[in-house]
């Protein structure tokens, strides 16, 4: 195993408003993918200030906004490679910066993956493609769970692509599947009544896929490698260890695990990151939708913890009580208490147990993404996904080895165990009588502030008065309530640039910003109804990821750069992309922020986007592909040879069922739609 495989894969429009039901999303997608989150009441009601209360001051001090009248897609001269050398000359004076040298692609509908002029894609993988010795090839009419359990699973989500050193153009290919959505996926599907059979094959989809691809010498091309030794599938129902200071705990007991131990399978695995000793982390986000009949407890205490993680209180959208205890409350109070964590994976070896990092906190985890600290030890960046949630740090305890001795790997192993778990407060620069809603700049020209990481526990300690240091692991939410931690707008994927040690926040959106008994906006979500969502720059103190302070500000407001409210760091909004709802971050080589969308509340289909962050052009977004109708973008990993995004969801139209399904990519006319990995390059790399 290398000793740093993920080092040279880093991770790397104007439309009319739609009208929504709640959010841009279709029902359908809201429905499966989050238990309708954003149409109930946002689990956190402390009072606490609101992210969006002390953030209103960051938009420029670098210079007032540009209001471009109207957006201009007008291609650069020329389409290169991401990492073409050469400058290119700009419309606007100037040269574009390397990996920005393409034309962009326009906002669309269409049921497909379109990339710009002289680029080539291909799908790499498919829900359902054979993974594992032995797997038969997908066939929709007869997939079980048998089947599934061998096959690449359902709607693919954060990526990593590492290393095989001594394999020639191959590498190891980590995806997560976040959620399944029956209805589209099995034909004949009642929701009110579904089989075992479908029920287990939804088991069999979550998860995790680890699959060995191969590529050739002359493109971007990708291949999988079916029945790999390497190859590995990791469901909801795959033996998991948890691990760190809660493991054991009477909060993790159950009736079929009375040692609190070990964990039947991971659930809505979203966001995710590479450690440097090469293993994978995987976050469970919305795992509170897989449970059921949270009224059958009384206790007040209990009935306060299940409400502030939205547990349901009724049945369940899948309705897998029916066929396992474990997914009811009433009957195992304590199986949602093990989930919501991080788990850490070791993909080169395929006899590895998963573990739960009980030490990095339970909430729906939307990013895991490690940094070094000065003196060796491991920071991990951490979301929680929901509408006026908290961002997080872990800082290990003791350092990093370098090497690939098993003493090494022993230690290393150790680092996700054994640390402190923070929250962070924000503190905005400006009055708040300059915060009007309006997304107007205060007095002194940009949204900015001071902020700091306030500890929460260490080990066997809290620092959480009234809590103990296992109830501030297992219900990480109300310890950051009573910590005072600083409300967000469902902070999601946090990325550290790769140069500087930078933080980057996508912070989604959240419309309910300023209704009636809501928190109005702020220095850091300046707008009202902040449905297209915001990036957050992070400077910790002395750029040391151990630091407890740092400086903020916003580089992007999100949205039609036509309108006022938006803003791009300053640059003329009259020639970047329009941009909505942030989700998924990575950088490219030459420190490019690449974006992903979730959402996108301007009528176009999700796209990736890239920006700049420093220079003439910081500010730019140019669009660079964008995913079929109803998909999401999710998991980019930008190489020197090749984009791969994840399209997940495509499809997941209102109304659409197998038997009138709403997308027929990515094989055709008379096909389901099925959720996979693309990869796309400049075609002058072709042999």
């Amino acid at each position: 195993m290398p000793e740093q495989p993920g080092d040279s894969a880093a991770r790397t429009q104007r439309l009319p408003l739609l009208p929504a039901h709640n959010t841009a999303r279709s029902a359908l997608t809201c429905r499966y993918r989050c238990a309708d989150a954003c149409s109930h009441e946002a689990p956190n009601r402390s009072l606490n200030p609101y992210f969006g209360d002390i953030a209103r001051q960051a938009l420029s001090r670098r210079g007032a906004l540009k209001t471009g009248a109207v957006l201009t897609l007008a291609a650069a001269a020329g389409t290169t490679a991401l990492t073409e050398a050469a400058a290119t000359p700009h419309p606007g004076g100037g040269h574009l910066p390397r990996g920005l040298q393409f034309e962009p692609v326009p906002p669309n509908a269409a049921d497909a993956v379109t990339v710009p002029p002289g680029y080539a894609q291909q799908v790499v993988i498919r829900w359902g493609d054979p993974i594992l010795s032995g797997a038969p090839r997908f066939d929709a009419h007869r997939q079980t769970a048998r089947n599934q359990a061998r096959q690449f699973g359902y709607n693919c989500d954060y990526m990593a692509l590492l290393d095989l050193p001594h394999r020639h153009r191959h590498q190891l290919l980590v995806v997560n599947h976040e959620y399944t959505n029956e209805e589209i996926m099995f034909f004949g599907y009642d929701p009110a009544n579904p089989t075992r059979e479908q029920v287990e094959t939804a088991w069999a989809a979550h998860g995790l896929s680890i699959v060995v691809v191969h590529g050739d010498d002359g493109s971007g091309r990708l291949w999988p490698v079916p029945g790999d030794v390497l190859n590995r599938r990791v469901t909801a129902t795959t033996p998991i260890r948890l691990t760190g200071p809660a493991a054991g705990s009477d909060l993790l007991k159950t009736s079929a695990d009375p040692t609190g131990r070990t964990v039947l399978g991971t659930l809505n695995n979203c966001g995710g990151g590479v450690t440097p000793w090469g293993t994978v982390l995987s976050g469970e986000e919305n795992f509170n939708q897989y449970f059921a009949n949270a009224a059958a407890i009384t206790d007040p205490t209990a009935k306060q913890r299940l409400a502030r993680y939205g547990l349901p209180t009724g049945t369940s959208q899948r309705k897998w009580e029916r066929f396992d205890d474990r997914f009811d409350i009433g009957k195992e109070p304590n199986e949602p208490n093990r989930h919501g964590w991080i788990v850490e994976i070791d993909p080169y070896d395929p006899h590895f147990t998963p573990r739960k990092r009980t030490a990095l906190g339970r909430f729906k985890h939307e990013a895991a993404e490690p940094r070094l600290t000065d003196d060796g030890r491991v920071a991990l960046y951490m979301g929680d996904d929901e509408r006026f949630d908290y961002l997080y740090k872990y800082v290990s305890t003791n350092r990093y080895k370098k090497g690939n001795s098993r003493s090494a790997r022993e230690h290393n192993l150790r680092l996700l165990d054994e640390g402190t778990l923070y929250v962070a407060k924000f503190t905005g620069d400006s009055p708040a009588a300059e915060i009007d809603g309006t997304g107007r700049l205060p007095e002194d020209g940009v949204f900015d502030g001071s902020g700091g990481w306030i500890p929460l526990a260490s080990g066997t300690k809290s620092f959480v008065p009234g809590m103990t240091a296992e109830e501030v692991y297992v219900y990480t939410r109300l310890a950051a309530d009573k910590a005072g931690a600083t409300k967000m707008d469902r902070p999601e994927d946090v990325e550290p640039h790769p140069h500087n040690g930078r933080l980057y926040v996508a912070l989604t959106n959240n419309s309910d910003r300023g209704k009636a008994g809501k928190a109005g906006p702020d220095e850091a979500n300046p707008r009202t109804g902040n449905k297209h969502g915001h990036i957050l720059e992070l400077d910790e103190h002395h750029s040391d990821a151990g630091a407890t302070s740092f400086r903020w500000r916003l580089m992007l407001v999100c949205g039609d750069p036509a309108d006022p409210s938006t803003y791009f760091a300053g640059y003329d909004k009259s020639e970047v992309s329009p941009i909505s709802c942030p989700d998924n971050i990575a950088f490219d080589e030459h420190g490019n922020l690449w974006l992903a969308t979730d959402g996108n509340a301007l009528g176009s289909n999700d796209g990736l986007f890239v920006v700049p962050v420093k220079g003439p052009h910081r500010g730019h977004v140019k669009q660079f592909l964008t995913v079929p109708k109803s998909a999401e973008t999710c998991g980019p990993i930008i190489t020197e040879e090749r984009v791969l995004v994840a399209a997940q969801h495509p499809g997941e139209a209102d109304g659409s069922t197998a038997d009138k399904p709403a997308s027929a990519w990515p094989d055709g006319p008379g096909n389901i739609p099925r959720p996979s990995v693309v990869t796309v390059w400049a075609e002058k790399h072709r042999a």
